[in-house]
């Protein structure tokens, strides 16, 4: 019998690898997409044959309600969010609405529809903040520095409750950063990728960062959607740390992504003080060895393969014809 899943977020980074994923492995995709003038859908546009789209929103609970009973799936995978850290600082309020109660609303349609479906909820790490441990694993408390990861520790901690007081199947991955060309260009990864792509073709001559000194656990986002499914195939829900155990710095990125158009960094790069954080995170680097252990998950791109493959994407993006269109399209959820 052909297993059917719904994914919220399948038009962001995340969802369009783990629709391809779940196709892969013979499932009915669903995807969840919010009513909007402008729908962004060129991560999936290669998909829209194969997937069913259908509108529904978390901050509707009623919405959500309605796409369960309809479908009827086998698993649920909440990927959507206000994913995009900085902007949580200007929309507190909204960001806590999608990621902490938005989970709550998904949590309850699904335990009034049918209790049995197996759930995936996207923590972040995020939520370690000011870390109290270096590497961080499942059982390191969190001290999130940011609504973002504020609003994450309350949609991981719901996800927890709702398994534990009403035996429900729920997951949640704490996945580290994971990157990809399908990444979102406000974030510093593709923002890199990008800019040195833009440099190289003479379509730019600088490229203005933040904080060259951060350090992030950095790993392709086609590895981790594979952890989430890996997840709901177990015998017993829990949590789990999905991380390469390795982190680079924003300078390491420059380095690479320049040296691999062989163009010198420092030349091309500026510091903006006004892309400072206000509150900064500090080392994140992810302990994965309990997925490895009972998942039997491994990343399987290095740091360096991973950025030649943004900035050769984002090369031949902006060489061909129609590559500054897909270059404004930046979807959050």
């Amino acid at each position: 019998m052909t297993k059917r899943a719904i994914i919220t977020g399948i038009t962001g980074q995340d969802g369009s690898y783990l629709a391809e994923l779940l196709l892969a492995q013979g499932y009915e995709v669903i995807g969840v997409v919010r009513r909007s003038s402008s729908p962004n859908l060129w991560r999936i546009e290669h998909l829209l044959d194969r997937v069913t789209l259908r509108p529904a929103d978390l901050l509707d609970q009623l919405s959500l309600v309605r796409i369960i009973q309809d479908v009827r799936p086998d698993e649920f995978y909440n990927l959507a969010a206000m994913s995009f850290v900085p902007a949580s600082w200007d929309q507190p309020l909204l960001t806590g609405e999608y990621n902490a109660m938005g989970v709550t609303r998904m949590l309850e349609a699904i335990r009034q529809v049918d209790p049995g479906i197996r759930i995936y909820q996207a923590s972040s790490s995020e939520m370690y903040g000011r870390v109290r441990e270096v590497p961080q694993t499942e059982l390191t408390p969190f001290y999130p520095r940011s609504p973002y990861g504020v609003s994450k520790v309350f949609g991981h901690y719901i996800t927890v409750n709702y398994r534990e007081s009403y035996g429900m199947f729920a997951c949640s991955g704490i996945l580290f950063n994971h990157e990809s060309p399908r990444r979102g260009l406000e974030f510093v990864t593709r923002k890199v990728s990008d800019g040195v792509a833009r440099i190289k073709l003479g379509l730019a001559d600088h490229l203005s960062l933040g904080n060259l000194d951060a350090h992030r656990d950095w790993g392709f986002a086609g590895d981790y959607v594979r952890a989430m499914w890996q997840m709901l195939q177990q015998e017993q829900a829990d949590d789990f740390v999905i991380a390469t155990g390795v982190a680079h710095s924003v300078r390491e990125l420059v380095e690479l992504a320049f040296a691999h158009v062989d163009l010198d960094w420092e030349e091309h790069v500026r510091i903006d003080p006004k892309l400072l954080r206000p509150a900064e995170v500090d080392h994140l680097i992810g302990d994965a060895a309990k997925a490895k252990q009972e998942l039997g998950w491994e990343p399987s791109v290095s740091f360096q393969q991973l950025v030649a493959m943004m900035v050769d994407a984002d090369l031949e993006r902006l060489s061909s014809p129609s590559g500054h269109r897909a270059a404004t399209l930046q979807p959050r959820f």
